[in-house]
C-alpha cells in the first residue's frame, strides 16, 4: 500500500545546523541554475534537460566562491534540479506558472531519496548527520519500524519548527475505532404483588 506520513522532528543542534545549511545550499542552486536557464534561453534559445543542468551543478561545485556546496548531501541538490525540471514542464504545459527564485523567507526543505538516507528499525538516517533524528508521528497507532519510504522530505517552517514527511510502502493499517459491544441493562423480574 502507497502511503504518505507527516510528522514532527526534533533536532540536535548540530543536525539543526547542518540541515539549514543544506536548505541554504538547495536554495542557492535552485537560483543559480534557474538563472542560468533563463539567461540560456534568451541568449541561445536553448532548452535545458536534467542532465545539462545536473552538468552545470558539478561545474558549480569547482567553482572556489561555491565549493561550499560539496559540504552537504548531494542528492538533495540533485533533486531541485528534477523539482525544477518538472516546474518549466508544467509551466509548459499551461499548468502552472514561471518558476520563480527563491528567498530565505518562507518553508525551506530539501527533499532525500533511497540513496541518502537508511530507515532502520523506525529510526531515520540522512547523509550526513551525526545520528538518527528524533520524530514524533502524526499518524495515530503508527509502528515506524513498519514503514518503508522512498523519499524523505525535511522541512522547517518559518516559525523553526522541523517536520519530516515521507511517501512509500507500508504495512500500516489505518487505525479503526471500535465500539465497546453493547450492554443490555438489567431489569429486575417483579413477581406477584411486588
Amino acid at each position: 500500500m502507497r502511503t504518505a506520513f507527516k510528522g514532527r522532528a526534533y533536532l540536535t543542534p548540530e543536525q539543526a545546523a547542518n540541515l539549514s545549511r543544506t536548505f541554504g545550499c538547495v536554495r542557492r542552486v535552485w537560483n543559480e541554475t534557474l538563472a542560468w536557464r533563463h539567461a540560456r534561453y534568451r541568449t541561445d534559445g536553448l532548452n535545458t534537460n536534467v542532465s545539462e543542468a545536473s552538468a552545470y551543478l558539478a561545474a558549480m561545485k569547482r567553482l572556489p566562491e561555491l565549493v561550499f556546496l560539496s559540504e552537504v548531501s548531494s542528492v538533495p541538490l540533485q533533486q531541485v534540479l528534477r523539482i525544477q525540471q518538472k516546474a518549466f514542464a508544467n509551466f509548459f504545459a499551461e499548468r502552472a506558472r514561471y518558476p520563480r527564485f527563491t528567498s530565505r523567507a518562507g518553508r525551506r526543505s530539501a527533499e532525500y531519496t533511497r540513496s541518502a538516507f537508511r530507515w532502520r528499525g523506525g529510526l531515520l538516517y540522512l547523509a550526513k548527520q551525526d545520528g538518527p533524528l528524533e520524530i514524533v508521528w502524526s499518524w495515530p497507532g503508527i509502528d515506524p519500524a513498519t514503514l518503508d519510504p522512498s523519499t524523505v522530505t525535511v522541512s522547517r517552517d518559518p516559525d523553526g519548527r522541523w517536520y519530516v514527511s515521507h511517501s512509500g510502502s507500508s504495512r500500516v493499517r489505518s487505525p479503526t475505532k471500535q465500539e465497546p459491544p453493547a450492554v443490555r441493562p438489567r431489569i429486575p423480574v417483579l413477581q406477584g404483588g411486588e
